[in-house]
């Protein structure tokens, strides 16, 4: 069996962390003070991603941004593959979202269907002034017309192989691998 390749060590998150921190502050600048911004992070590793973006945005700009987490779970167009008693975590936006600038912020953008679910949620919480996506690791290969406004890096991999991202909060460490699928039995 072939070796994990590690793609990304902890040392490239936070650098990626920080320059699309960056990039999202360049781009609304003049409107954080006017109309603030909301990062909304996409259970599972999207939320703790959007947390650390939100401490370095927070951090440079000097103004408290509103935070909030979202669970696709019952959202998805897949739920009956899921399995009888899928895992629903909790949403909580806890601000009106209507007219603010919307920063969704996931791990892996890749078939735009997580996303598309994340979007049709949010609609049931008001109608945001824009929604930016933020991912860690585009790997292309869309089947919906869905794409970010931030990536961290994009990473075409084969159809063999799959994208795991770690992240300290919920796997002891930082690191993003490509891996073979197992083959299930």
């Amino acid at each position: 069996m072939p070796k994990d390749k590690v793609i990304l060590n902890q040392k490239d998150i936070k650098n990626i962390l920080e320059t699309l921190a960056g990039k999202i502050i360049s781009q609304l600048s003049n409107e954080i003070r006017t109309n603030p911004m909301a990062i909304i992070g996409i259970h599972r590793l999207g939320v703790p991603l959007a947390q650390r973006l939100k401490a370095i945005i927070e951090k440079r700009v000097k103004e408290k941004i509103l935070f909030g987490t979202l669970d696709i779970t019952l959202y998805r167009d897949d739920l009956n593959t899921v399995g009888p008693s899928p895992i629903v975590k909790d949403t909580d936006i806890s601000f009106d979202i209507t007219g603010k600038n919307i920063i969704l912020v996931d791990d892996v953008l890749y078939t735009g269907r997580t996303i598309r679910s994340a979007l049709n949620e949010l609609a049931d919480f008001g109608r945001p002034k824009r929604i930016q996506l933020t991912v860690l690791i585009d790997r292309g290969e869309r089947e919906l017309p869905i794409q970010a406004d931030y990536v961290g890096r994009l990473c075409k991999i084969k159809q063999d192989e799959i994208i795991d991202v770690k992240l300290k909060e919920s796997d002891g460490v930082d690191e993003v691998v490509i891996r073979k699928k197992r083959n299930r039995i």
